[in-house]
């Protein structure tokens, strides 16, 4: 019996717990949501455009830039290979790429 009672009372309060929910947001008096401001527009996007692609039977335009030249490290390890393949030596090498460079220059 006494064990009766006790689980009824359990119950009960159980029961009478259960209508309090502890989730729930309790609104603030004065506090109205459909007040507040609303957030800011976002930003637009950006711009996204297509590159202009070339077509194979349009004619091809000319590049009026000029070649870059070649500088004097470049000349001068051409140089050096045009007179080895010659059959320059040492002292004749040396001196026919420095001539070389600077003529090329």
């Amino acid at each position: 019996m006494k064990r009766m009672l006790i689980s009824c009372c359990v119950a009960a309060e159980l029961l009478s717990a259960g209508n309090i929910a502890s989730a729930q947001f309790v609104v603030p008096p004065g506090f109205n949501p459909l007040l507040n401001p609303l957030p800011p527009a976002p930003p637009p996007l950006p711009k996204i455009s297509v590159p202009q692609v070339p077509q194979i039977d349009e004619p091809r335009q000319p590049n009026y830039q000029p070649t870059p030249q070649p500088s004097f490290g470049d000349r001068v390890t051409t140089c050096l290979s045009e007179g080895a393949a010659a059959g320059l030596r040492s002292g004749n090498l040396d001196a026919f790429s420095r001539s070389c460079a600077n003529q090329r220059g």
